[in-house]
């Protein structure tokens, strides 16, 4: 296929992924109400007895609907939208790329199932209940429903991204650019930037919330040395055969140097 023959077949992909994206929020709309119960369900039980949500500007509540509307559109369509882009690469594919596309595509879907679920029921929870615990008897908490709703999609993205370190270290080792003995030996240095990329990513200074964001970053990299060691499993072994030819060879080394010195 020639240039505009790509741009034309990405253009028809890109159309029909469209129509799928808009009939999917069609159908989130009938169940919007459901919808918003289950988004707003963990962080309403977080909050003191009798606490509601408010909106203070006109059409703060159309597009908290609105947005629950496309969220809900992207995951209908997102089995159809995934498979238009598979049509549109596939074709320029050899046969290993493809079945390296495979497991990625699997381990993509799962990691962002598992970051959605953790921040739906652990972590944008414990984040209200923290801010809650500061209501008095001078303040009342109320919060702002866009607000509220902005953190939660905020965490959302970054807990999904961060479930997707695995799937990123599996292409990079397919490609060699990473191995388990390269991730083990920066670990202390992996630790240290997760807590403070926890500390950024949460608004409240107490350590548990920080820990609840830190924990699974660091499971997921521990996970990732699995990832590579799998990928390339020699990687390991062949570093064990390495330090042990060095021992074997220091002690022989040092043996002929003992020899030598009694013969003088």
């Amino acid at each position: 296929m020639g240039f505009l023959d790509h741009l034309e077949e990405l253009r028809r992909r890109l159309i029909r992924a469209l129509i799928a994206l808009a009939a999917g929020m069609g159908i989130a709309f009938f169940f919007v109400d459901r919808i918003a119960a289950f988004v707003l369900g963990p962080t309403l039980r977080a909050l003191p007895p009798g606490t509601r949500l408010i909106t203070t500007r006109p059409g703060e509540g159309i597009a908290f609907f609105f947005d629950l509307a496309l969220i809900g559109g992207v995951v209908l369509a997102a089995p159809f939208i995934t498979y238009q882009i598979w049509r549109f690469v596939a074709p320029g594919l050899y046969s290993r790329e493809k079945r390296l596309a495979i497991p990625l595509l699997l381990m993509a879907v799962a990691g962002t199932a598992a970051g959605a679920l953790f921040t739906h029921y652990l972590l944008f929870p414990s984040t209200i209940e923290f801010f809650a615990q500061f209501n008095s008897r001078f303040t009342i908490y109320t919060p702002r429903l866009e607000d509220t709703f902005g953190l939660y999609k905020s965490l959302l993205l970054a807990m999904v991204a961060v479930f997707q370190i695995p799937t990123l270290v599996f292409f990079l080792a397919k490609l060699g650019l990473v191995t388990a003995r390269f991730l083990l030996r920066n670990t202390h240095y992996a630790v240290l930037i997760i807590f403070t990329a926890a500390a950024v990513l949460t608004s409240s200074p107490d350590w548990w919330n920080q820990t609840i964001v830190a924990a699974p970053m660091i499971a997921m990299y521990l996970v990732s040395v699995v990832v590579a060691w799998l990928v390339s499993p020699r990687d390991l072994e062949a570093s064990d055969r390495s330090r042990h030819l060095r021992l074997v060879v220091s002690a022989s080394l040092l043996n002929q140097a003992r020899r030598h010195r009694r013969q003088l």
